[in-house]
C-alpha cells in the first residue's frame, strides 16, 4: 500500500469512534462484548471498519452483542503456544456465527460441537480475559441446523 493511501485510511478510521468494538464490556455478565452497527443498514461488525460492506455507509454506532450464536468450527488445542496456556491444555477453540452476523473466535467447553447453539460470557484465565462460549439448552434448537 502506498503512503498516500495509508494516510487517507488512517484519517478515515480516526474519525470513527470504535474504541469499545470487540472489547469486553465489564458492566454486566450478560453483555460479554460490543459490536459496531452501521446506522445506514443495521449490518453488524466485530471489528472497527471504515465503511459498511453492505451499503457503503460510514456512520456506525457501538451496540451490545446478544452473545448468542451457532458453532461453525471447532478445534481442540493440545500444544499450547506458550507456558501460560500449557496449564489449560487440552482446550477447545470455536468459531461462532453470532445471531447478529459476525463470526468470533472464543474458548468453549470440550463437549461443544459444530452446530451447537451457544451463548458467550466473559471468563478469566489467570490474568487473561477471554470470551467463553457455553452450550444453550433449548428444545427448539435442532443440532446441525447451521444458517
Amino acid at each position: 500500500q502506498c503512503p498516500r493511501a495509508r494516510r487517507r485510511w488512517r484519517a478515515l478510521v480516526s474519525r470513527q469512534s470504535h474504541s469499545q468494538v470487540g472489547r469486553s464490556c465489564m458492566t454486566t455478565p450478560s453483555v460479554p462484548f460490543m459490536l459496531s452497527r452501521c446506522t445506514g443498514c443495521g449490518h453488524h461488525f466485530s471489528l472497527a471498519i471504515a465503511a459498511c460492506s453492505q451499503c457503503g455507509g460510514q456512520s456506525f454506532e457501538v451496540v451490545p452483542a446478544s452473545g448468542r450464536g451457532v458453532v461453525r468450527a471447532r478445534s481442540e488445542v493440545w500444544r499450547a503456544p506458550d507456558a501460560f496456556w500449557r496449564q489449560y491444555v487440552p482446550y477447545a477453540l470455536v468459531l461462532v456465527r453470532l445471531d447478529e452476523g459476525p463470526v468470533l473466535m472464543g474458548h468453549a467447553a470440550r463437549e461443544v460441537a459444530i452446530g451447537d447453539a451457544v451463548h458467550a460470557s466473559n471468563a478469566m484465565l489467570g490474568d487473561h480475559r477471554v470470551i467463553r462460549f457455553e452450550p444453550v439448552a433449548s428444545d427448539s434448537f435442532v443440532r446441525g441446523a447451521i444458517a
